[in-house]
């Protein structure tokens, strides 16, 4: 008798990953190392108003543009979602996520929790992971190391971030960000990107 070995193989099709998180989580941070660490994903580069910070590349961290320049492009309707955000705009380019996912590629994307709640609405099919900090303390230890804005600034961010947190039943996972462990960030990350390509029912982003 022939016994054929059924093995479950990897969906084809590309998935959408949105990484959120309040600001001062490490998203960035997160990303740089996924990107060091060689992982096959298309990142998409987010267009700002935001001056550039210090060790920062034009197209690689962002894009970064004028308020005009922003302006001309949301009136053509060329960002899949876009928002201000603490005084700068912030843009998620729509063009190079349908072409990456038409090369089968898994596409990255990081916005605000305030940008994925637009994009859940209307792509509720990609995979949402919110970074969460170990704790309250050490996110406001983050934000001053990384900031010269004055208090009132930084507890506006803080405010705003436990706002963030309370929006976790939009996302599908949490992972926490330890400063020093990134590479522990990374590796759930990819965890949940391997799992969702064996979903029985896998997601199909169509933009």
């Amino acid at each position: 008798m022939n016994h054929e070995t059924l093995s479950p193989t990897p969906s084809a099709h590309p998935l959408l990953v949105i990484i959120s998180g309040p600001s001062g989580v490490g998203k960035d941070a997160t990303l740089a190392k996924m990107k060091k660490a060689g992982l096959s994903f298309h990142y998409v580069v987010t267009a700002t108003t935001r001056p550039k910070r210090p060790g920062e590349k034009d197209g690689v961290d962002y894009h970064f543009i004028s308020e005009d320049e922003f302006r001309q492009k949301t009136t053509k309707n060329q960002f899949l979602e876009w928002a201000k955000v603490y005084g700068n705009y912030y843009g998620v380019p729509k063009r190079e996520i349908e072409e990456a996912l038409k090369q089968g590629r898994d596409t990255i994307v990081k916005v605000d929790v305030q940008g994925a709640a637009t994009i859940k609405k209307i792509l509720p099919d990609a995979v949402f992971i919110f970074l969460m900090p170990p704790s309250k303390e050490e996110l406001a230890n983050r934000l001053k190391k990384r900031q010269s804005s004055p208090s009132a600034e930084l507890d506006l961010r803080l405010s705003k971030a436990q706002e963030e947190i309370e929006s976790l039943p939009l996302f599908d996972y949490a992972v926490v960000t330890h400063k020093d462990r990134l590479d522990l960030t990374v590796s759930q990350i990819k965890a949940i990107v391997t799992a969702e390509k064996y979903r029985l029912k896998p997601r199909v982003v169509r933009l």
